[in-house]
């Protein structure tokens, strides 16, 4: 699988990532997917604090623990469980992460962690001590570089010009084109998107339709109403009547050199190998990336701009 360069760092991920948080917590199973992933030659995987209260650091640590020196492990901090594990509060202080990222270790049963990411975030963060805290850490060596997971355009731009990011992680797919709407300024910087929910629920894979939620039947998914999304999901599977949609969904992503990978989550073995044909699949053409934007809305996120 070929390998794309995160930001300025030193990490060369493959282009497509596993995303643990769907792989569960029958350790046998998730297991078997990171086993998967690594025979399909992925060497990045994402996984965060706030996962089944820790346990997918765990069993992703513990899945990796003899590949250490050869993959690439990225988690998540900000999210704080309460004492009843019923809800969460948001941390972004620079003595929750220095405290947080010791835990993250343990539970990987490893010395450092190559991407830290802070998982959220908004304008009323003190990004300068968040920017403080994950510098110390670098310079500590407990991790390697960091980046942030955002939808918020205002966060996005205060840490792209505040600090040494690498990467940021959105929600990214043919149905959710928001991202496109900072690029720019991410290619400016240097810094490589990551992108999750390529698949969109599963909208973009084979099943389609058959994916959809009550919510989507009845309200639709972002900008499109169910009716919308029918008729563009049908074009689209006409159109590329010769490929699978999850080629179509993953690829289209791929055309975009500011992406550095993306992270489809996975619940089984077979869906892992699907994704990973998907990406070594035949590069979309110029001409198709345009179809694909002809056909589909280009989302705005103003209302995410907090």
């Amino acid at each position: 699988m070929k390998k794309r360069r995160l930001g300025k760092s030193e990490l060369y991920v493959t282009e497509m990532g596993l995303g643990a948080m769907s792989i569960g917590t029958d350790e046998k199973e998730a297991l078997h997917i990171i086993s998967a992933a690594l025979d399909e030659g992925i060497n990045y995987f994402d996984t965060a604090d706030l996962y089944d209260y820790g346990m997918n650091e765990r069993i992703v640590g513990k899945a990796l623990k003899p590949y250490r020196d050869s993959v690439i492990i990225a988690t998540k901090v900000g999210n704080k469980w309460n004492e009843n594990k019923d809800a969460w509060s948001w941390d972004a202080s620079k003595s929750y992460i220095l405290s947080a990222v010791k835990d993250s270790l343990h539970r990987l049963g490893t010395d450092y962690i190559d991407l830290y990411q802070l998982h959220g975030g908004t304008m009323e963060d003190n990004h300068e001590e968040v920017v403080e805290a994950f510098e110390q850490l670098v310079k500590e060596g407990y991790i390697r570089y960091y980046g942030i997971s955002s939808i918020r355009p205002n966060v996005i731009d205060s840490f792209a010009r505040k600090s040494n990011i690498q990467t940021v992680m959105m929600q990214y797919s043919i149905l959710d084109r928001r991202p496109e709407e900072w690029m720019t300024i991410l290619k400016e910087n240097n810094i490589s998107m990551i992108a999750r929910g390529p698949v969109a629920k599963g909208l973009l894979s084979e099943k389609m339709l058959e994916k959809a939620s009550a919510s989507v039947k009845e309200k639709g998914y972002l900008d499109y109403s169910f009716r919308e999304l029918e008729d563009t999901l049908h074009k689209l599977r006409e159109i590329f009547s010769t490929r699978s949609m999850n080629e179509i969904a993953l690829q289209y992503i791929l055309s975009h050199d500011v992406v550095g990978a993306v992270i489809p989550g996975a619940s089984s073995v077979k869906q892992v190998k699907e994704n990973a044909q998907a990406v070594r699949g035949e590069r979309l053409t110029d001409e198709e990336v345009e179809l694909i934007k002809s056909l589909t809305k280009l989302n705005k996120y103003e209302h995410h701009r907090i």
